[in-house]
This record gives structure tokens, sequence and C-alpha cells, in this order.
């Protein structure tokens, strides 16, 4: 059953409450699925994606007003997502439904679609709303890829390994600054690769060890772990080449907020055992 739960709850009320009905939307479209075939269902698939660009319109503008009012350093990435979402119910509205087998298999691509987009996008994008000093504040520091003792989490397997995330980071940051353009670009990509496969394995450890002692908030770390991880995936080496420094720059820019945000607010809760 497709539910809306605890772990995507951001603590802003409006983007939760539209939040709660985008899930209540994908309710419904697993409802039409259920069907019988033989029922035409035209009418509600169309009423249902015109609602879905409606809505989906109505909460990114509240959404992106919100972060822009916090001055929230993931907008201009938040904005990039909602555009692709956009264009994919576009693309569903232009769909040919007019038989039930067409039908019935809008309806199955949709509602994969969205269970994956809206888990994915809150996850590992909505749930870093409010959650990271405005971008000219932290990034400005010294060196803010720096592990320092606030990170800590008094779990010596842990800690190893997310000094070493940091370091990751902090080496990636280091060559996209230091990066001419043309120069480096084969290196900085396998930094960042080294940064996935190193985040898997240090994933896998952590969720071991919540395993181990019967950790009751390992469902929630799991998924954002696998959010997070999915958000690596993304890494679009196109974009690279297009606008390398400034696509970079931002990324590092993630990686290194998630990570801090995740650690202060999530793995700091795990308990020593």
């Amino acid at each position: 059953m497709i539910q809306f739960t605890e772990d995507c709850l951001l603590g802003v009320e409006q983007i939760d409450e539209e939040h709660r009905y985008l899930f209540a939307l994908l309710g419904r479209a697993d409802d039409l699925l259920r069907n019988d075939y033989g029922k035409d269902l035209y009418e509600e698939i169309k009423g249902l994606l015109g609602e879905l660009e409606s809505y989906a319109d109505k909460h990114f503008a509240h959404e992106e007003a919100y972060m822009k009012e916090i001055r929230d350093p993931e907008l201009i990435l938040q904005r990039t997502q909602h555009i692709v979402f956009r264009e994919t119910v576009m693309e569903f509205l232009m769909k040919n439904i007019d038989e039930d087998e067409e039908q019935h298999q809008a309806l199955e691509e949709l509602l994969n679609f969205l269970a994956k987009w809206l888990y994915h996008h809150i996850l590992s994008s909505d749930t870093m709303i409010g959650k990271l000093p405005p971008l000219e504040e932290w990034m400005l520091k010294e060196n803010p890829c720096e592990f320092s003792d606030e990170y800590l989490v008094g779990i010596e397997m842990i800690d190893r390994e997310h000094k070493k995330l940091f370091a990751l980071v902090e080496h990636a940051n280091h060559l996209v600054k230091e990066w001419a353009v043309g120069d480096g670009y084969d290196e900085i990509v396998g930094i960042l690769k080294e940064l996935k496969d190193y985040t898997e394995v240090h994933f896998a450890d952590e969720e071991s060890y919540m395993r181990s002692i019967k950790y009751e908030g390992y469902d929630a770390q799991k998924r954002a772990h696998g959010a997070f991880i999915s958000r690596l995936e993304e890494f679009d080496l196109e974009k690279v080449e297009e606008n390398p420094r400034e696509y970079l720059t931002s990324l590092i820019e993630f990686l290194l907020g998630w990570l801090i945000n995740h650690i202060l607010h999530v793995d700091k809760k795990i308990p020593v055992v």
C-alpha cells in the first residue's frame, strides 16, 4: 500500500500537507489500476493527470518560494527536478489512451513514475529544505570539507568511514577549484566514482551495525541511503561537458550538505553499544 510516512515529513506544515495530497493522488492512480479490464477509464485518467499537473504546479511554486525566502542552497537543483516532473506529466497527458490496454499500461507507467519520483525527491531533496545553512555562510568557511569533532557519533567504525567520505569530498572539491577546463577531467570523474563506491560500502557497514543492535530507525535510514545513492547515479557526464565547473561545484555542495545534515540529524541518533 502506498502511503505518506513519517520519514517524509519536513516539519514545514504547508509543504508536508501538499506532499500528503500528492501521495493521495498517487493512491488514486493505484485504485484506478486495480479496476477490472473492460471499464473505460479515459475520463478518470485524464482528470487525474490534469489535477496532478495543476496541483504539482501550485505545490512547486509554494516550495520554491519558501526556499527562496530562506535562501536555501538547493533551490536551483529543486527547480530543475520540478521541471522534469512537469515535462513527464505532460508526456502522459499526450499519450493515446483510447483503448483499455493503453489505459492500464499508462496507469501502470504513471504509478511507477510517481512512486519512484515522490519517494526519491522527498527523501533525497525535500528533506534537506531548511536543514542546510544559507550558501554564503556554510560554503565560505576556510575549509567546509574538514571533518571536525562535531561530526563524531561515537561509533569507531562509522566515524572512521565518515572521515574518509569527508576526505573524498575534499579531494573532489580541491580538484574542481584548481581545475583548468579540459585538464584533469578523468581524475575528477574518477574521484566521484570512488566517492560513490565508498558511500555504498559505508552505508552497507552502517546498516549492518544498525541491524546488529536492532535499531528502530533502521528502515528510515535505509530508505534515505537508497535515495542518496540514486541521486549519485544521476551524475550526468553530458552536463559536466556543457558547464563543467558550475555543475561539479553544485554536485559537491549537495554531497557535502547532505553528508553534514545526515550525520548531525540522523546518524547521531544511532545508539553506541
